[in-house]
């Protein structure tokens, strides 16, 4: 009879975790937790271990591919700590630090000299790579992490050699200060993907605390690894070794582990080949493991976004065969082994989407390395013995296929309100017909 007296006022739940309820019994309300109560302290240490290190609403607020991530990037942060604190030693022992006849000033300006070239590299990384940095996170995160080893190994190895010691130490800066500038920045952009409730302040500072949590293990951990290494450079290192492989696996896991929803050109240029080839449209999470995450040197025809229109027409002749069979307000071209594209004032996304997946189509079908069998029947037929003939033909191919494909993009979970894709700032305005 006691239970027939108990009514459920109302339920409330916190995000996706633990639900309360609220009970009328005898005139007099009170909250109880859903569920079995036997894990209320465990859960409650869960709780507040998430609200210090997770962002709120976690996991519905980030992206899927959050906790893989952050496990990743909590490894590698870890392993740089411990080679940082190798390098760091180095560096002090070879700037005179135990060392009685080493000077004061001597150490100074040694000092001032590496920081001082450090951010004259800083600036002008920012100002030549700054616009790649979010087309390119994954790439140019892996490659600042990959710099930072090598600058720590060159401290390391710079107290070995004493006349080149400032040299040596000015470059490991330089090194160091594109570090900075590339983490930094790919740091935020994939903030950005992660964030899915405008909340990226909240993301990046739980990332601080995430980081802060992981070098202060790793100062613990360094306070007895310092007796060990003292004057033993061999066993220093050995440990950088170890501690370099474990810290450039776990970033390239942590690449690998992100999947991002926005086209760059090499995303789309993925989806684009496999669409021509098979009619089949991958989605962000078939798509991103085959993305390139480290630089490729091999012999390709880039594709150059948003130019002058001096770079891609010299006469009003050619501005004519731009304008050929081109309804777009885009102009494309082949010029000095580049395909250009000219972008006019009134493209939309939708335009420059449809401009990068013809300027692909084209850079394939020149590009010497692809063989003629692994190329999509439809792109072998765009050859021709004139490159302003295989333009006129790519916009009859674009035509025909872009409007299903941009449909199956966006069936498929691609974002294409908003792209990552790298145009430069050049805006154009021509007129249909030239006499």
């Amino acid at each position: 009879m006691e239970k027939d007296k108990t009514v459920v006022l109302a339920t409330e739940r916190y995000g996706s975790g633990e639900s309360w309820k609220y009970l009328v019994e005898d005139g007099v309300m009170e909250r109880k937790r859903d569920g079995d109560d036997g894990g209320t302290r465990r859960n409650s240490v869960i709780g507040v271990f998430k609200s210090v290190f997770l962002p709120q609403g976690y996991p519905e607020s980030v992206s899927d591919d959050y906790l893989q991530y952050q496990f990743w990037d909590t490894l590698q942060a870890f392993s740089s700590s411990l080679s940082g604190t190798l390098a760091t030693q180095a560096s002090l022992r070879g700037v005179g630090v135990g060392n009685q006849e080493a000077t004061v000033a001597a150490a100074t300006i040694t000092w001032l000299l590496r920081d001082g070239t450090g951010m004259l590299g800083r600036i002008l990384f920012a100002w030549l790579k700054g616009t790649k940095l979010d087309s390119e996170a994954k790439k140019w995160r892996l490659f600042a992490d990959v710099l930072n080893d090598i600058a720590m190994f060159m401290e390391i190895l710079a107290p070995n050699f004493p006349t080149c010691f400032t040299l040596i130490v000015c470059a490991a800066g330089i090194f160091k200060s594109v570090v900075g500038v590339a983490g930094g920045a790919t740091r935020a952009a994939l903030t950005v993907h992660q964030a899915r409730r405008d909340n990226m302040a909240d993301v990046s500072a739980k990332d601080g605390s995430q980081e802060t949590l992981v070098n202060l293990a790793g100062l613990l951990v360094s306070l007895i690894l310092i007796p060990l290494v003292t004057d033993n450079p061999i066993l220093t290192v050995t440990l950088f070794f170890l501690f370099t492989v474990l810290h450039l696996f776990a970033n390239y896991k942590a690449v690998r582990s992100v999947v991002m929803e926005t086209f760059n050109e090499a995303r789309l240029s993925i989806v684009l080949h496999r669409y021509l080839r098979d009619g089949c449209i991958l989605g962000p999470a078939e798509a991103n493991p085959k993305e390139p995450v480290f630089f490729e040197f091999r012999k390709t025809v880039p594709v150059k976004l948003g130019v002058r229109l001096q770079e891609l027409v010299q006469s009003p002749e050619e501005l004519n065969l731009a304008l050929k069979n081109n309804s777009m307000p885009y102009l494309l071209g082949v010029k000095n082994g580049c395909v250009c594209v000219c972008l006019g004032t009134q493209a939309s996304i939708c335009d420059e989407i449809r401009a990068v997946c013809q300027a692909l189509c084209l850079s394939s079908v020149l590009n010497p390395a692809t063989a003629e069998e692994e190329a999509p029947q439809t792109l072998v037929m765009l050859k021709s013995q004139s490159h302003w003939e295989m333009v006129f033909n790519s916009h009859k191919l674009m035509d025909q296929i872009f409007n299903p494909f941009v449909k199956g993009v966006e069936a498929a979970g691609w974002q294409i309100h908003r792209t990552l894709l790298d145009w430069d700032e050049w805006r154009v305005e021509w007129k249909t017909k030239s006499n």
